[in-house]
């Protein structure tokens, strides 16, 4: 068996002012043919499981570009059509090839395309003709599109939101393609569109016993393959944006059919119970600053970078000055212009530099702060389950009584390493202020003695009934109260 195998993926929150363009993809994540390292990144996982699967199988595994960008906004028409056709020459040269595993994110836009993952399948499957295996592993905060769906056989999704699942999900995405291409199984793939978009975090209920649900039935019901929730993306702006059911089944789409529209139905009926309670600013720092014990993490849910906004809002941090906070810790501000200040000053300078709230209105205003420069790190990253995440050159600053982090290379917060990582022990402080919707949790839960979700300014269109959307779907919950109707 010959296999070919590459990851082109992003996050674009089209609502977003920050751009994307090869040095982004750059500063994330670009290998070459045969240079993606050992450990995957949140998409390219199929790269690092195939490498597994075809040496144990005996199969020529032959690898494609991997390029990975932190979520921002569109990404440039040259940038997107040079990663595609570079992946689409590889495949040419590889040829003839058994099966195509890819690994893609599912909602990246580009300029001139509301679907380049569906335009990288479509030419796919021009290239290797009707009868090769195409499938791929994607993040379920992403768009299930029909021209996708049409040129490939399969999907398998991340499950867990924290997305902790993603090796595991590519292995059960290589899993479906070694029985396939062994002739032991037909997958065929069926979806059922909820007509809503909501945020399901699987940390907590009603999501968890949703999923635990969907594993058990992998395992009990006879022909069932895989059950994947597309959850949709709401801060992209493009005329398929939704919920969806996938269920791959042994070569029955009936049955898959009927079991997406029960489960997905099942979904609908819970909407709006999903996400967790927030409060505002003043709310979530009253509340950490009266906390018996610490650290007290509060997540700033909506500037999150991996959502695609900037991760340079302050609203939260100046409450914090303004309350008089001490023995607090700020994991990240986005600010590469003060990093550069910082590392220009050196270690131990003490200077006067304003900070954050750049990139877009609704995030608040610029920190001025006389600062001293702690650590200077070039390069740093933090842990993110089995891989790790970079949030560039970064600078440790302090002042008052606040530790903050600035850095060069837009990332959430993953995990408390990205503290220690600049020295700072996370443990040792009352309050933990992190950027993050929820993949936070499952790391930074086990050292919290509280979690408080809050929601301040405007960085991210997370109420899509009131979103200025110009292509999305108007008849979708909560766009409209019943869309079935």
């Amino acid at each position: 068996m010959r296999i070919f195998t590459a990851a082109l993926a992003t996050e674009t929150n089209t609502f977003s002012p920050i751009a994307i363009d090869k040095r982004a993809f750059e500063a994330s994540l670009y290998a070459r043919p045969g240079e993606h390292p050992e450990t995957p990144t949140l998409c390219t996982a199929p790269i690092t499981v195939g490498r597994e699967v075809c040496a144990r199988e005996g199969w020529t595994l032959i690898e494609g570009s991997a390029s990975w960008a932190d979520p921002a906004g569109l990404v440039a028409r040259q940038t997107f059509e040079e990663l595609r056709d570079e992946i689409l020459d590889q495949l040419r040269a590889a040829l003839p090839v058994n099966a195509v595993v890819l690994g893609l994110h599912g909602a990246m836009v580009a300029q001139g395309y509301d679907d380049p993952e569906g335009d990288l399948l479509s030419r796919v499957r021009e290239i290797v003709g009707p009868d090769v295996l195409i499938c791929a592993e994607l993040d379920p905060h992403s768009h299930l599109t029909a021209k996708r769906a049409q040129a490939a056989d399969f999907f398998v999704y991340f499950k867990e939101f924290p997305h902790t699942d993603f090796v595991d999900r590519a292995r059960d995405l290589w899993s479906i393609a070694a029985r396939t291409l062994k002739g032991e199984i037909k997958p065929v793939m069926s979806i059922f569109d909820c007509r809503m978009i909501d945020v399901f975090p699987t940390s907590k209920q009603p999501m968890r016993g949703f999923v635990d649900r969907m594993f058990a039935l992998e395992q009990s019901e006879p022909g069932l393959l895989s059950l994947s929730v597309v959850h949709g993306f709401m801060a992209g702006d493009v005329p398929e944006m939704g919920t969806k059911v996938i269920a791959v089944t042994d070569g029955d789409a009936a049955k898959g059919a009927a079991l997406a529209e029960k489960l997905g139905r099942e979904l609908f009926a819970m909407r709006g119970t999903f996400m967790v309670a927030q409060v505002d600013e003043t709310v979530a720092v009253e509340t950490a600053l009266t906390a018996p014990a610490g650290p007290v993490v509060i997540a700033d849910v909506w500037d999150n970078p991996g959502g695609g906004t900037a991760g340079d809002a302050t609203v939260i941090l100046a409450e914090l000055i303004r309350r008089g906070a001490t023995d607090v810790a700020v994991g990240t501000i986005w600010d590469p212009i003060a990093v550069q200040i910082c590392f220009a000053a050196g270690e131990g300078a003490n200077i006067m530099l304003r900070f954050g709230a750049k990139s877009a209105p609704y995030t608040g205003n610029p920190i001025d702060q006389y600062v001293t420069v702690r650590r200077l790190v070039r390069g740093a990253q933090m842990r993110f389950g089995e891989s790790y995440a970079p949030f560039g050159d970064a600078a440790w600053i302090s002042f008052g009584g606040i530790d903050v982090i600035l850095n060069s290379t837009r990332a959430q917060s993953f995990d408390p390493s990205l503290f220690s990582a600049m020295g700072i022990d996370p443990r040792s402080r009352k309050i933990l202020l992190i950027k993050s919707t929820n993949h936070f949790y499952d790391s930074f839960s086990k050292i919290a003695s509280q979690i408080i979700y809050c929601s301040a300014g405007k960085p991210y269109p997370n109420r899509p009934a009131e979103t200025e959307y110009r292509k999305a779907r108007r008849d979708i919950w909560p766009m409209v109260e019943n869309p079935w109707g």
